[in-house]
């Protein structure tokens, strides 16, 4: 795969810049973490080189000196809101994150829940948590927030809420999604501190949009398009370019509240340390593209797809009208269509020809296979079978698992689960397939191949089953799909 970011390069610039921002503030730092710190896959497929943990190999570098916070919306948690990504509500995610933070050696100090109004199920949650040992807090609703500045800085705002006690010189506020209050919990945060006569600084490191890159650079324009959702712009910071003279890029809700924020700085601190939203930022991702024409192919697929995923969601309740339009808007100013997707082509012709579903998938080297619809097999789990023995350089007429072991898992499905399709799934292709492989070479060899398909792109031409749509996000395949269902049935299992 073409490389455009060098990893090595931003883990040790970016660590070494947070580390001169925490001793322009004496010490202390809260630092907000915009994005995702674990599974960036956004970041990773726009930026080729970037790795899903990037962030995570440079925050390791700091562990020593660093805690994290990690905030939640207890209204996310009332409504179970989940992280589509993942598929797992918010709550189930703060659980997953400690793990994953305290894995590889990060302190999690605890967790503040926002918005607390006793909710019934952010009440259970929090007596979840303290169960397990993690300590909670709770930050409060401020009326007229963040505009209502004399309240919001006072005993009834912010001194309302609960004190985090922290014991790093870092404290990193991450969070499951968008919405979570992070950028309040640092705020309460130093005012807090402030009353306790503690010098404490903010700082926010959003990967997106990239400050030092023109505004409508596709990496730039690929984050308007993972924010469709939003309603987020990316726009020129016209603080930086007044104080400087200097033109960066920040995005509309930065650039919204940048005034509230000087002004709050100034009622904790005396004086605002920034004079723009982009001082605010420490983030180095710029500096680190190697290759500007890989990043801005990976990041025109990446508009592509999130058009599909969006006309996608459309379909099935997971979208609105408008994020399609403002997708749609985006492709054309940007002049892309299906056939800059090869795969979305030779999805639809090998249809065509068959007269049902068919799903193709890119190689590393280009070359494109198609999987079709056929009484044993459904059109995903034919292109990963015919996909594999490509990358093995395996005979395509071939047979990877043997009739003897796909007649018992359909007589399975259907005689004893219920099942009306005999078909098999992409899941259970490869249960069959390493069934096989621990007797047949071929078909072991044939799994070796699986890690390879990391980052191809795939298109189906109907809107896959969940577990299919599964399989290939843990195989790491970008996939997109025609917004219809193989079926004109109006339920459809989640």
């Amino acid at each position: 795969m073409r490389i455009g970011f060098d990893h090595d390069k931003y883990t040790a610039m970016q660590s070494q810049h947070i580390r001169e921002r925490i001793s322009q503030f004496g010490g202390k730092l809260y630092l907000e973490l915009g994005g995702k710190l674990f599974d960036d896959n956004h970041a990773s497929r726009v930026l080729p080189g970037f790795r899903p943990d990037s962030k995570m190999s440079m925050l390791l570098n700091l562990k020593d000196q660093a805690e994290l916070v990690i905030a939640i919306n207890a209204d996310d948690i009332e409504k179970s809101k989940l992280r589509g990504d993942l598929g797992i509500t918010y709550d189930a995610d703060v659980l997953r994150l400690i793990d994953s933070f305290r894995n590889i050696g990060l302190y999690v100090g605890s967790v503040v829940i926002t918005r607390w109004q006793e909710q019934h199920a952010a009440v259970n949650f929090k007596a979840r948590l303290e169960e397990l040992g993690i300590r909670v807090y709770r930050h409060y609703p401020i009326e007229g927030y963040p505009y209502n500045i004399r309240l919001i800085v006072s005993e009834q705002g912010f001194g309302r809420n609960d004190y985090i006690e922290t014991s790093r010189p870092l404290v990193l506020v991450t969070a499951p999604g968008p919405g979570s209050g992070k950028m309040a919990t640092c705020l309460s945060q130093l005012y807090q501190e402030h009353t306790r006569g503690i010098n404490a600084g903010y700082a926010k490191f959003e990967t997106f949009p990239i400050w030092n890159l023109p505004l409508k650079h596709p990496v730039n324009l690929a984050y308007e398009a993972a924010t469709a959702d939003l309603d987020d712009v990316n726009m020129i910071d016209p603080f930086h370019l007044e104080a400087y003279g200097k033109t960066t890029v920040n995005y509309n809700r930065d650039i919204e509240i940048f005034p509230v924020l000087n002004a709050l700085f100034e009622s904790i601190y005396g004086k605002s340390p920034y004079k723009s939203p982009t001082d605010m930022g420490v983030n180095m991702v710029g500096n680190c593209i190697i290759d500007d024409q890989v990043c801005c192919d990976a990041a025109c697929q990446e508009i592509i797809r999130r058009y599909y995923t969006a006309r996608c969601g459309l379909r099935t309740g997971h979208a609105e009208a408008h994020e399609v339009e403002k997708l749609q808007t985006l492709l054309q100013s940007m002049h892309l269509t299906d056939d800059d997707r090869p795969v979305i082509g030779a999805a639809r012709e090998r249809a065509e020809a068959t007269g049902l579903p068919a799903l193709a998938i890119e190689l590393p080297d280009g070359k494109i296979v198609t999987g079709k619809t056929s009484d044993l097999l459904g059109p995903s789990a034919a292109a990963v079978l015919n996909a594999v023995k490509a990358l093995g350089n395996i005979e395509k007429r071939l047979h990877l698992i043997s009739p003897s072991v796909i007649e018992p898992i359909q007589t399975l499905k259907c005689q004893y689960l219920g099942n009306h399709n005999p078909r098999l799934h992409s899941d259970e292709i490869l249960v069959a397939l390493s069934i096989c492989a621990a007797t047949d070479p071929n078909a072991a060899h044939a799994m070796a191949q699986l890690k390879k398909l990391e980052g191809c792109e795939a298109h189906s031409t109907v809107i896959l089953s969940p577990v299919d749509e599964n399989i290939f996000r843990r195989l790491k395949i970008n996939l997109t799909c025609d917004p219809q269902y193989q079926s004109s049935n109006l339920y459809h299992p989640k």
